[in-house]
């Protein structure tokens, strides 16, 4: 198993919250659901944002990754609006702990 980490350091304003959103729920979701991947999306009060993706191996995220890079933007998104990523890693995942552990 393995984790994408995909950092997007605050502030981020409520137009770029609303902005990444939007493209998660319509041109990103659709992508990903083509893949073996399960997502966490975690966020704090300044928009600061970490996205967890977690799949069997590292090929599936990238290739994931890949599809999600070469999508298009929509015709109402606004690029000015969604800079990208701050980093992105992967890294193997070397432990799980069983809830209630």
């Amino acid at each position: 198993m393995h984790a994408q980490l995909t950092f997007f350091d605050g502030p981020r304003t409520p137009a770029e919250l609303a902005a990444a959103d939007y493209a998660g729920r319509n041109r990103i979701e659709p992508v990903l659901a083509t893949f073996a991947v399960r997502t966490y999306v975690l966020q704090r009060e300044d928009g600061s944002t970490v996205i967890v993706s977690l799949a069997d191996d590292e090929q599936t995220l990238l290739d994931a990754q890949k599809a999600v890079l070469n999508t298009e933007l929509l015709p109402d998104e606004d690029p000015a609006l969604l800079p990208g990523a701050d980093r992105v890693e992967i890294y193997p995942v070397v432990a799980v702990m069983p809830e209630g552990a």
